[in-house]
């Protein structure tokens, strides 16, 4: 499988004193469908490039959602529009197939990556809703994990069984992983269900439950239907404004990450 064909070519960029700066590669991952990964990749990505910062998007569902979001056809590939985006296709459904007789298979996506890392400030990765070898090489790719969980408790479950596999991720293939956020998604304030959901993560993973909630709210289901992030399609509504919340939580943890 030549994960390559997903990228688009790397923009020049200044080197530091220390070397070539690298993206930080950060996966969004969640086994359960459904749970706004796609849309947060999606829009995250786009409130960090209205910051200035070079994002690159890869969608790496081979349903392809990522793509269409952003109003291209699957099929179509090295496309950029409000970010750069890594599109798929539905030949990377076959992909799992292909790898899985490949020598070190688990990091051809960390080495399709290498090129381009120097080009951007952030590569965010949407992953399918599975713990397959296509999820399992964007954790070997990635720095961190972004999780976005539905705010109901039957989604909860699922991240005992992520975190074992980033545990295994770590000891054997990528040391530096780990969920560095847990979001809370389709948050409603009015639901006290909602609101026990996030009570539960915060006495199970404390810090890593960010702060940022996303709300359900209709311009979700809207803005792709115009092939475009919330942020574009409602820059000043409440989408976009939680969006961009999350952009600053991101980025005031790398910094914080930076000077520890």
């Amino acid at each position: 499988m030549a994960l390559t064909r997903l990228l688009p070519r790397p923009n020049s960029r200044a080197r530091t004193d220390r070397g070539p700066a690298l993206a930080r590669v950060i996966a969004f991952a969640n086994q359960k469908g459904g749970v706004a990964k796609t849309t947060t990749t999606l829009n995250l990505g786009v409130a960090l490039v209205e910051k200035g910062l070079r994002v690159l998007a890869i969608d790496l569902d081979p349903q392809g959602n990522l793509t269409m979001s952003q109003g291209w056809n699957p099929d179509e590939i090295d496309r950029s529009h409000e970010l750069d985006v890594g599109v798929a296709s539905i030949d990377l459904a076959g992909a799992e197939l292909a790898l899985s007789s490949m020598i070190g298979r688990e990091r051809a996506l960390e080495k399709a990556l290498l090129p381009v890392r120097e080009a951007y400030d952030y590569i965010l990765i949407d992953t399918p809703p599975s713990l397959g070898l296509l999820t399992i090489n964007a954790f070997v790719a990635a720095n961190g994990v972004i999780v976005p969980v539905q705010c109901e408790y039957l989604s909860l479950r699922g991240l005992v069984q992520l975190e074992n596999t980033l545990a295994m991720i770590r000891e054997n293939l990528n040391p530096e992983v780990e969920i560095e956020g847990i979001l809370a998604t389709m948050f409603d304030k009015r639901l006290l269900h909602s609101r026990e959901a996030v009570d539960i993560l915060k006495e199970n993973f404390g810090d890593l439950v960010l702060n940022t909630r996303i709300r359900k709210t209709v311009r979700f289901a809207e803005a792709p239907v115009k092939g475009q992030s919330v942020l574009k399609y409602d820059p000043t509504g409440e989408a976009a404004s939680m969006y961009r919340d999350l952009a600053k939580e991101v980025l005031n943890g790398a910094s914080a990450r930076q000077h520890a």
